[in-house]
């Protein structure tokens, strides 16, 4: 298989040159990303292993997980939610941008996964509203070509958005949480492993990911981990 890829890409690169979508410059490494731009995403390498904060060193948990600890019990984000790859996220989820996104799912497929691989994969699904007008659910796309790479199954299915609710951008912590109250349900009969990830985007108090969590949990997963292409850097927790 490898043999054959190699020159596939090589031939993509000749008819179709990678181009950075930030700065119009050559790309490199298999990404619509020259070097440079590359070099500025904000990598999440110092955080909470409990919420993914971003933080100035590691800790198993951070303060605001010790005093209320989530209902999941891990998170991984590779990335912090800020230049310049916010700017590729705005594009590609309310741009529709899928250069962006086909980016975006390369570059989370190269970060290190954490060592404890769950059964399942589900994404934080939109509700059917929101899906038409947009035109599809950017966690499932990002959740698929990273189900692949790792060989983790991904069920688009598995939890339902229930009731339509506002969009999360401007509501404080408290707005968000009450926002998604009782928003998701699991599909009848769907059969859970114990070791079940949920899926987003981009996390930012992780009231939506806490949310599908506890559904998650009252339906018996022993395990809930919650992964996120990036962790906004905010001190504002649940």
């Amino acid at each position: 298989m490898e043999a054959l890829v190699r020159p596939l890409s090589r031939l993509h690169a000749w008819l179709l040159p990678w181009r950075c979508l930030l700065c119009g410059d050559a790309g490199g490494d298999g990404l619509d990303l020259c070097h440079a731009c590359a070099a500025e995403l904000p990598r999440n390498t110092s955080c909470c292993a409990c919420c993914a904060l971003p933080l100035p060193s590691a800790v198993a948990m951070c303060g605001a997980c010790q005093r209320k600890p989530p209902p999941w019990d891990a998170a991984w984000a590779p990335f912090r939610y800020g230049w310049p790859l916010d700017r590729l996220e705005a594009r590609y989820k309310f741009g529709r941008d899928l250069a962006a996104g086909r980016t975006l799912a390369r570059l989370w497929q190269r970060a290190v996964p954490p060592v404890a691989r769950p059964a399942l994969i589900l994404p934080v699904p939109l509700h059917r509203a929101r899906l038409r007008e947009r035109g599809y659910n950017q966690a499932l796309e990002l959740a698929r070509p990273l189900g692949r790479a790792l060989g983790i199954p991904v069920r688009h299915d598995g939890l339902l958005r229930s009731r339509a609710t506002v969009a999360q951008t401007e509501l404080d912590a408290a707005a968000r949480r009450r926002n998604v109250h009782g928003a998701f349900a699991l599909r009848d009969g769907a059969p859970l492993p114990p070791h079940v990830v949920l899926l987003d985007d981009v996390m930012t108090t992780g009231a939506t990911l806490a949310e599908c969590a506890r559904v998650l949990k009252r339906a018996g997963v022993a395990r809930v981990d919650v992964w996120a292409l990036a962790r906004a850097p905010s001190s504002r927790q649940r």
